[in-house]
């Protein structure tokens, strides 16, 4: 079974549902996750997680999002976005310096209100559910982190509804719209998302990303073109401790069994650690005891399960994060 990362280049048009079913059937494999939701409208970096790399989509939640943002000025939107209705509104001329000038106030840690039509839950149910049924939903706020938000360009050739676009470094869970919104408001007109394009997940950059008509091409050559385009389970998990084990250790570690390493680890007590074999592949995930690793994760199958069939998980693979856009 496939097992690893494949990062995608999602188009605008399909949802990330869409793109994950694709992959499943191209793969043959059931198991996929990926790494915070793209809307239809929004292209760029889709991390994918097959087989027991779904295992690891947890330590991923808290990464970095990087996106490209074009924020539409001089109307407002029910969706905060370009598929919305709109609604035009009066506002003073905006021109470039007093944009950057209120760009200012929305770096560092910022309070933000969800859009009405997101995935936040409101009393059990989700936020554009009630949009949907008429009703306003109560999105509470939530205090994210703005790391980098510079205006990379600004068009006002229809000085009425000028365009800036911006990039814009966040903490996970941003909305992005939410800031588009909030930005327009703070100038005292009004304003929404026209185009987003994720830059970056963390480490995954779109650089590396693969289009989907790449990734139709390496399945037409079997598995083993498609396993050509992952990346390890743990990739972008630089962060984590690493600590190699000799083959009776691993085979202690992935019995489930408490393991004192006889080469030493650098990690703190309570800290995530990466158990690689002397291959270098990635057999679990460990929590530092003093001396010792207890297994979390185990990622390779014990001898006595030896069939191709995965170790049963201890704990589902996690629900994606809700969308920053």
């Amino acid at each position: 079974m496939l097992s690893g990362i494949l990062v995608v280049a999602k188009p605008v048009g399909p949802t990330s549902h869409d793109v994950v079913a694709l992959i499943r059937r191209l793969s043959g494999t059931r198991r996929i996750g990926h790494g915070g939701t793209l809307d239809p409208f929004a292209s760029g970096v889709l991390p994918l997680f097959l087989g027991s790399a779904t295992r690891l989509v947890e330590y991923h939640m808290a990464d970095r999002k990087t996106y490209r943002a074009t924020i539409c000025f001089g109307a407002s939107s029910s969706t905060d976005d370009l598929e919305g209705e709109l609604d035009p509104a009066d506002g003073p001329p905006l021109d470039r310096a007093r944009v950057e000038g209120a760009l200012q106030r929305f770096r560092g840690k910022v309070v933000q209100r969800p859009p009405a039509y997101s995935a936040v839950k409101v009393a059990g149910r989700r936020a554009y559910a009630i949009a949907r049924s008429g009703e306003e939903p109560e999105v509470p706020l939530r205090e994210v982190t703005i790391h980098r938000l510079e205006l990379e360009r600004w068009d006002d050739t229809d000085p009425a509804r000028p365009v800036a676009v911006v990039e814009v470094e966040c903490s996970a869970g941003t909305y992005v719209r939410a800031l588009a919104r909030d930005l327009g408001t703070a100038l005292g007109s009004a304003a929404y998302l026209g185009a987003l394009t994720r830059l970056g997940s963390g480490s995954f950059t779109l650089d590396e990303a693969y289009g989907l008509d790449a990734v139709r091409e390496a399945a037409a050559a079997g598995p083993a073109g498609l396993a050509g385009l992952l990346l390890a389970p743990d990739a972008g998990l630089d962060h984590l401790v690493v600590a190699t084990l000799d083959d009776v250790e691993v085979a202690a570690i992935v019995l489930g069994q408490f393991v004192r390493p006889r080469t030493r680890v650098d990690a703190t007590v309570g800290s995530i650690v990466r158990v690689r074999a002397a291959d270098g592949s990635l057999v679990a995930i460990a929590e530092w005891q003093h001396d010792r690793l207890a297994p979390t994760k185990v990622l390779r199958a014990p001898p006595a399960a030896t069939d191709g069939a995965e170790p049963e998980d201890d704990v589902a693979a996690p629900a994606a994060p809700e969308p920053a856009t």
